[in-house]
């Protein structure tokens, strides 16, 4: 056990610098939405060589003034890993796109951008400036609720633009995943002939599903909030209603991130509706939960670790939910009746259980 007394003036200083490491972590965070907001990715990929600073800067419309300033910026995303850089003939920093940047940009089909800023709205950060306050406090269930008077559900339709940027977020979110389960993962969907996506807001994951399974009819269950301006088309019906209250029968279910909002009661309740909404698996019924399973294991990645441990935070102060592991989730199908499920390779921070019942 460390003590003041026992401590070196040396290992004080270390500790000291450890702390600051913490306290200015949220510039990581900020600068990744500046670079998101300028359309640096982009820039730098649509040049299609390693582009110097000053034509960087000129093709963001960055006057002159702030170049240097802009240097500095750079070099922080370039330490982080999103781009790499090399010296021009004239000794000036040349930037190029990074394996990390590429969900950044938009002409890949897959742009992540729109959750880092749904992610990093001053509607999910101002929780955090009073989760001490919600830490002492029995109510409200959330510190969100303590910041906005709402659950963050209702907040998608009373917040001013929040809901937009719920739904552009977690639809961008999809893109990657769908490619990758479709990939990876298609027998999932074999002998399937109609699945509903569950609190799936755009229907991003479904549109993809009927481009590669065009036998496969899908329909999109959420909040009438979240799926009245959308407009209607013949590859995805769109459905208004409680995913607590009832789930439109269909041979397969699929749920992208949503367990992880809800505690284990509600998250019974749901997994109870999804077994009343799909047959047995001798008759082909499935559920399929797009989710975290949390590593616990020895030799995690400590990278992973403090990634895991954020998200579950996260959830904890926006939502009612939590992160998972895999016996928290076994225990939660052995509840409901669903006695058999798969756990696929982890794609990401991600898993896909394949659930169902005999």
């Amino acid at each position: 056990m460390a003590s003041i007394e026992g401590a070196s003036s040396k290992e004080l200083l270390e500790a000291q610098s450890h702390l600051w490491l913490h306290i200015f972590s949220f510039i990581n965070s900020l600068s990744l939405k500046c670079a998101v907001e300028l359309g640096i990715a982009d820039a730098v990929h649509s040049h299609g060589k390693p582009i110097p600073l000053t034509e960087l800067a000129a093709k963001l419309s960055i006057p002159p003034i702030r170049i240097p300033s802009f240097g500095r910026f750079m070099a922080l995303l370039t330490h982080s890993g999103f781009f790499t850089t090399t010296a021009t003939e004239s000794n000036e920093d040349a930037y190029a796109i990074t394996t990390n940047s590429l969900p950044l940009i938009n002409e890949m089909g897959a742009s992540i951008a729109p959750f880092i800023e749904m992610a990093l709205d001053e509607t999910l950060l101002r929780p955090w400036q009073l989760a001490s306050s919600w830490f002492r406090s029995e109510e409200p269930s959330t510190a969100f609720e303590m910041a906005h008077k709402v659950f963050v559900w209702e907040a998608t339709g009373t917040i001013p633009g929040f809901g937009r940027l719920v739904k552009e977020g977690l639809g961008s979110d999809a893109i990657p995943i769908t490619k990758a389960v479709i990939e990876h993962c298609g027998e999932l969907f074999r002998g399937v002939r109609t699945l509903v996506e569950v609190a799936g807001a755009t229907g991003t994951m479904s549109f993809a599903i009927t481009e590669a399974f065009p036998d496969v009819k899908c329909t999109v269950l959420d909040l009438p909030h979240m799926i009245d301006a959308l407009e209607k088309n013949e590859k995805v019906e769109y459905v208004k209603g409680d995913m607590f209250e009832h789930i439109p029968p269909a041979d397969a279910l699929i749920l992208k991130w949503v367990f992880h909002c809800w505690n284990d009661e509600q998250c019974l309740k749901l997994l109870k509706n999804c077994k009343e909404a799909i047959p047995s698996k001798e008759k082909g019924g499935k559920a399929i939960i797009i989710d975290k399973v949390m590593d616990t294991s020895d030799g995690v990645h400590p990278k992973v670790t403090e990634a895991q441990l954020h998200f579950d935070l996260h959830m904890m102060l926006h939502t009612c939910g939590r992160q998972r592991t895999e016996a928290d989730w076994k225990k939660l199908f052995d509840d409901v009746g669903f006695d058999e499920y798969k756990i696929w390779p982890a794609m990401g921070n991600r898993s896909i259980i394949e659930i169902s019942y005999h």
